[in-house]
């Protein structure tokens, strides 16, 4: 078999890519020129393969390990690498984006800055910063409706909401949104209108009473999926990113003092979307862990969620970086 060229991995654009691995009690390494997992069973050690160059991000969990070279080959093919506690919350590690979420970024001295260039041009202008809030608010609205309203898995479900009540929430919402005049404003909006979102989707699923928790103060099930799901949406916030070399810490909502704000503002993008439906969804059906994250996944990679995110961001930075909103 011939060797593979760091140019033949990267065939696949990221938005294309299918896979995000969560990875627990294993060890990570190169074996014949591919990058695989080991678990042991037994006197036995079994060896599956990671299929990275159709891979975005890979989380590796409690009892795991990984080679160097298993980490320069992940680098080649341009998948994101995060260090996760028990069930892939919180992320952690020494290279921190924020307290909770941490990545190993690809490094490259030749990723193109294009993105960047049309994204500082308005950052450092609160008005022009606040005009692309208001865009990814949009963008997010957008989704809501799409997918709460027409995703066939979520009907399947039984996840029904009405239409009129979903677009009486989105379209006050909406217009409040489109008036807002800062970045606090637009903050405030975003938080009861999820709070309404909770609201239908308890009703929709018959869960009873709800109250949303702190990040991981949460015992009920949906609390702890809803954490759980949130960070399979902030290591595609922090791919899409990435795929267009724009630092995290220019967010535009979420304060310009927070290191991985961005990637917050992106995952919002489809988080209540997707998340926050299968969340509830997998509560009330008694799903664990593993068969919610599999969902999770699932529909994120339907929906072509990456691809949604990194087109967001470079409509926001073609409009707003050249004064076009």
């Amino acid at each position: 078999m011939e060797d593979l060229k760091p140019s033949d991995l990267k065939s696949i654009l990221h938005s294309k890519r299918a896979n995000i691995y969560y990875l627990e009690q294993c060890r990570v390494l190169v074996n014949g020129g591919r990058v695989e997992y080991v678990t042991d069973e037994g006197k036995k050690s079994l060896y599956w393969n990671i299929p990275i160059a159709n891979t975005t991000t890979l989380l590796l969990g409690t009892g795991t390990s990984i080679t160097q070279a298993a980490m320069r080959e992940l680098a080649k093919a341009g998948v994101l690498v995060g260090f996760a506690g028990g069930g892939g919350t919180p992320l952690f590690s020494a290279n921190e984006v924020d307290i909770e979420v941490a990545w190993f970024s690809p490094q490259s001295e030749y990723r193109p800055t294009e993105y960047l260039q049309r994204w500082v041009r308005f950052w450092f202008d609160d008005k022009r910063r606040l005009d692309a809030a208001k865009k990814f608010q949009q963008a997010r609205l957008q989704r809501i409706r799409q997918h709460w309203l027409d995703y066939r898995p979520f009907k399947e479900a039984g996840f029904s909401i009405s239409p009129q009540a979903l677009d009486a929430a989105l379209d006050g919402s909406r217009q409040i949104l489109q008036n807002a005049p800062d970045h606090e404003f637009l903050l405030t909006e975003e938080a009861r209108l999820t709070k309404k979102l909770f609201q239908l989707a308890v009703q929709s699923t018959a869960y009873g009473d709800f109250t949303r928790a702190k990040r991981g103060t949460g015992t009920d099930p949906a609390n702890r999926f809803l954490d759980h799901g949130n960070y399979l949406a902030y290591g595609l916030g922090a791919t899409a990113t990435w795929v267009l070399g724009i630092p995290h810490g220019l967010a535009v909502l979420h304060g310009k003092t927070r290191r991985g704000g961005l990637v917050f503002d992106v995952a919002d993008l489809v988080k209540d979307a997707l998340i926050l439906p299968q969340a509830f969804i997998s509560a009330m059906r008694g799903d664990d862990e593993q068969v919610f994250r599999s969902a999770c996944v699932d529909s994120l990679t339907r929906t072509e969620a990456l691809d949604f995110m990194i087109d967001t961001l470079k409509t926001t930075a073609e409009q707003v970086g050249v004064g076009t909103v």
